[in-house]
């Protein structure tokens, strides 16, 4: 004889979510623009182009500004293939083709970094570390200022 344990009764928990109304979406949306990653390359080319004038300027060294300009371009060029590579256009239902796409352009973003950085000896005359170093630091960090520029002057618009 087999016998069933009594069946106990899920009881549902409220949930604390509330789904947006039409109005409200579109109110968020408005407050909360999206930014293009494309702007965002073009800010870390200009602090690159900006930088390695300075650079030049203040040390005088060629190697020092084409070390800098390298640095920058390490990152602007992979960062510029990603922001390409984002902007085509999947249909509906397709997430998981978009999550994949991703992720394998942030990979080839990095082995495209990695690759640039290995050739600087080769293509960069004079070079000097530290000066690359700079250049790639600084622009690569410019995405938050370019973050916080854009989403702010997309408010006070």
């Amino acid at each position: 004889m087999t016998t069933n344990a009594p069946q106990e009764e899920h009881v549902a928990e409220e949930s604390d979510f509330k789904p947006l109304t039409a109005q409200e979406a579109a109110e968020w949306r408005q407050r909360h623009p999206p930014v293009s990653v494309v702007r965002v390359v073009k800010w870390q080319l200009v602090v690159g182009v900006v930088l390695t004038v300075l650079v030049g300027l203040v040390t005088q060294r060629a190697g020092w500004m084409w070390s800098v300009a390298y640095g920058a371009a390490a990152v602007v060029i992979p960062a510029a293939f990603f922001a390409r590579g984002l902007r085509l256009h999947l249909g509906a239902g397709q997430e998981n083709v978009a999550m994949v796409r991703f992720f394998g352009l942030e990979i080839a973003k990095l082995v495209l970094t990695v690759v640039l950085l290995l050739l600087a000896p080769l293509v960069v005359p004079g070079l000097n570390w530290l000066a690359l170093v700079l250049g790639l630091v600084v622009v690569m960090k410019t995405y938050w200022l370019a973050l916080w520029l854009l989403t702010r002057s997309a408010k006070i618009l």
